[in-house]
């Protein structure tokens, strides 16, 4: 490989911590310049996300050895130095959250960069820390990374005014500080138990620690558990997610969607590591059943309750939470490639419903109230909203960019377009045929079905069956009657002008969920050769101990 191709893996942590930080020394006058680094960022990271994904693939099979990448920082390889390690999923990973970041980032153009407001910036550190967690190879840089990706997170989840907003911000802030304060307890705990905090070595030694010390190992496993339910949205430690993606900005929520992914990508990467450790991978499956069963059901109970749409849109990713957490609790192989199928189609379809609520609330007059479980917000005056100066999150300030009276482009029928993609949304959330979410979970449960009474699993599995196939009921009464009220009610509304930047990143993500049921079986091809390889632990321990020949410096080997 030339010097080139041996730096890929660093690029999608390096460009956008680069242009965050150029982000903030230019001026709000120069727009231009701001929104072309910002979409030029989330360009090469997209396509460089795709380059290591095929290059992980059988079609390139001398790319990497084994199809694993391992860039080594500074030249030190591990254990001893910092690593980052490209595999299938991690690539899968990488490649889904540019998609859906690239698509936000658009839709963001259109109201929410606004002077005094260090939109891009934040945004670029959030996806500094997402790659960067996908990628790392030990657990001391992926709390690294996670609290980069939690810091931006931060100022974003609290752009806009309102009481609301501030305190249920303030919520978000305090329950991942105290998971982040679990999570570096954790890490501190095993590395003073094991020696070591690269993943590829530390689980091929706890079989060999003696009973006291695997004990604190196991408190400091538990530790990290705690830490990582919590990002994943898990109950009963996502208290604070209904409440903090309903009110924040519409593309916040939005790109928030890979925040929980973020969770069930650590579970998944500690937990096939730690397979080969047959207590261990025991209990951490019965744990991951219930309380991804319990998840399932919170949320589907949280759907019934609320009659608003974006946090309905919210319980929707603790279900999605709750399917991806049980399924890998049944501790059964032949389900990781549907839940790598589901994940997907999840993260592309909450992506696109939070931003298509952005743009749903406008249909609303200012003089009716909204049907919700929470107080209503106070309404805007008439001439407020009638102005070109207002702000979708309800700010008043002056027209810096001197757009005159164009608000926007007018899309022809666009209630007929919102309405389009409701439904869509709908019918991708409930998992109703022919969409990739049914296909996602058919496979899923029959997958399970099918294996279960082998793995002494039957009653877990038809558990399991009957929860996800009453959520998927569930989301369609509750769905149906919120879209009932909004497109169909005789209440006063009136017709939002959409500009094409808004409406195209939602008809994209929807479009990308269809081709995902069009391509279903070579998709479910790859999945299942990412499957197969997450179930091999010893492929990926032997290839990232064994990296030092592969050493991606700069400097010419000897």
């Amino acid at each position: 490989m030339n010097a080139l191709v041996q730096h890929l893996p660093a690029v999608p942590i390096v460009v956008p911590l680069v242009a965050g930080a150029l982000l903030l020394l230019l001026t709000e006058g120069q727009r231009t310049a701001r929104v072309t680094l910002a979409l030029s960022s989330l360009v090469i990271q997209l396509v460089v996300a795709i380059v290591l994904l095929y290059s992980t693939t059988d079609a390139v099979p001398d790319f990497w050895t084994e199809g694993i990448g391992v860039y080594s920082i500074g030249g030190w390889p591990a254990p001893f130095g910092i690593v980052l390690v490209v595999d299938r999923l991690s690539g899968m990973m990488l490649t889904l959250s540019a998609t859906v970041a690239l698509a936000v980032l658009i839709y963001s153009l259109a109201s929410w960069d606004r002077p005094g407001h260090p939109f891009y910036s934040l945004y670029q550190f959030l996806m500094v820390g997402l790659n960067g967690a996908f990628l790392t190879g030990d657990l001391f840089n992926l709390f690294v990374f996670f609290e980069v990706l939690l810091a931006a997170s931060y100022g974003l989840m609290l752009r806009g005014v309102g009481a609301q907003r501030v305190a249920k911000g303030l919520h978000y802030i305090a329950a991942n500080l105290a998971a982040s304060l679990l999570f570096l307890l954790g890490v501190a705990v095993i590395y003073g138990t094991v020696g070591t905090l690269n993943m590829a070595e530390l689980f091929g030694k706890v079989a060999e620690l003696p009973g006291a010390e695997r004990t604190l190992f196991d408190a400091g496993a538990a530790l990290l558990g705690i830490a990582f339910l919590v990002k994943a949205g898990a109950w009963p430690l996502n208290f604070w997610l209904p409440g903090t993606y309903s009110v924040a900005i519409a593309p916040v929520a939005a790109v928030s969607a890979m925040l929980t992914k973020v969770g069930i990508y650590a579970v998944l990467r500690v937990g096939t590591l730690m397979s080969q450790d047959q207590a261990a991978a025991s209990m951490l499956g019965s744990i991951l059943f219930f309380l991804g069963l319990a998840t399932l059901v919170s949320g589907m109970i949280g759907m019934l309750a609320t009659q608003r749409l974006t946090r309905l849109v919210a319980y929707s990713v603790i279900v999605s939470s709750g399917v991806l957490l049980a399924s890998l609790g049944l501790g059964i192989e032949a389900v990781t490639a549907p839940v790598l199928f589901y994940l997907s189609a999840s993260a592309l379809t909450t992506g696109a419903f939070f931003m298509l609520t952005g743009m749903t609330d406008r249909t609303r007059l200012p003089s009716s109230a909204p049907a919700s479980d929470e107080p209503p917000a106070p309404s805007m005056p008439a001439a407020a909203i009638a102005s070109p100066s207002y702000v979708s999150f309800g700010v008043l300030e002056p027209d810096t960019y001197g757009t005159g009276e164009e608000v926007g482009v007018s899309i022809p029928a666009a209630m007929a377009f919102l309405g389009l993609m409701f439904v869509c949304c709908v019918l991708l959330v409930a998992g109703m045929p022919p969409l990739p979410g049914f296909i996602a979970k058919f496979t899923l449960l029959a997958s399970a079905l099918a294996a279960a009474p082998a793995a002494g699993a039957a009653g877990q599995a038809w558990a399991l069956t009957i929860a996800v196939l009453a959520t998927g009921f569930a989301a369609v009464i509750a769905l149906t009657r919120i879209g009932i009220r909004l497109f169909w009610a005789g209440t006063a509304r009136r017709t939002p002008r959409l500009r094409v930047l808004e409406a195209a990143p939602v008809a994209f993500l929807v479009m990308l969920c269809l081709l995902l049921s069009a391509f279903s079986g070579p998709v479910m091809t790859f999945f299942e050769a990412t499957a197969l390889s997450l179930h091999d632990p010893q492929t990926y321990i032997r290839t990232v101990l064994s990296s030092a020949p592969h050493v991606s410096s700069g400097e010419p080997e000897p």
